[in-house]
């Protein structure tokens, strides 16, 4: 009997032993970039990934730390996400508390520079050009908080979208009846295809989203 519906959430296995915030760092750690010789299967994929992310991020933007970064955050939470995934595994990246610790210093970081150094440009950003007289003031407010919860809206779309497909498979793990097995076994193949989609495009929208914010800093 399921105590809780959230307590598939918990990082806490045991009073004792907590060690399911280290999954966040042990993949890149047990993670070999060669087999052999020659490139691995799981090197050229690798390879392969971060080329479609590259390519995409030089349409956006051609700064190269911000492209070094955001490749950096776009490996690490998809690591996170994939192990997400896997049985006994801690999902870290469904608390807001991780997914907020990504975006929002991020966002800072980009803000500080921006206005420190481009003042004038970031006060051009906030008032679309051909905007009536009438309509300004309501433009520049509209555009100040859609900047401040660009952070907040980053890490809750990553939070939400993993909680939701691990609560459903939880809601169907606490089914026990015999009849129903095999059609709960076939659901949760297909819900565990859908959350492998799901962990690669969430990585991939907070990367891309990201990379959209900093290109309107000069």
């Amino acid at each position: 009997m399921m105590s809780n519906l959230f307590s598939s959430f918990d990082p806490s296995t045991s009073p004792l032993i907590q060690l399911n915030w280290m999954s966040m760092l042990t993949a890149m750690l047990i993670m070999p970039t060669k087999f052999w010789n020659l490139n691995s299967q799981s090197t050229m994929l690798l390879k392969k990934t971060t080329e479609f992310i590259m390519k995409e991020m030089n349409n956006i933007t051609k700064n190269k730390q911000i492209k070094l970064l955001m490749m950096s955050m776009f490996m690490f939470i998809l690591i996170n996400n994939i192990m997400g995934i896997t049985p006994y595994t801690f999902t870290a990246t469904s608390h807001l508390v991780i997914s907020l610790a990504l975006s929002l210093p991020m966002w800072i970081m980009l803000m500080m520079h921006g206005w420190i150094k481009f003042t004038n440009n970031m006060f051009s950003h906030l008032l679309p050009t051909g905007t009536p007289m009438l309509l300004m003031p309501f433009m520049i407010m509209i555009e100040t908080i859609s900047n401040l919860i660009r952070p907040i809206s980053l890490s809750v779309r990553l939070t939400a979208n993993m909680i939701a497909g691990h609560l459903l498979m939880t809601l169907l793990g606490e089914i026990n009846s015999l009849k129903t097995i095999p059609l709960i076994f076939i659901m949760k193949m297909i819900l565990m295809m859908f959350e492998t989609a799901i962990s690669m495009i969430q990585a991939y929208v907070f990367t891309i989203l990201s990379t959209l914010y900093s290109s309107e800093i000069p």
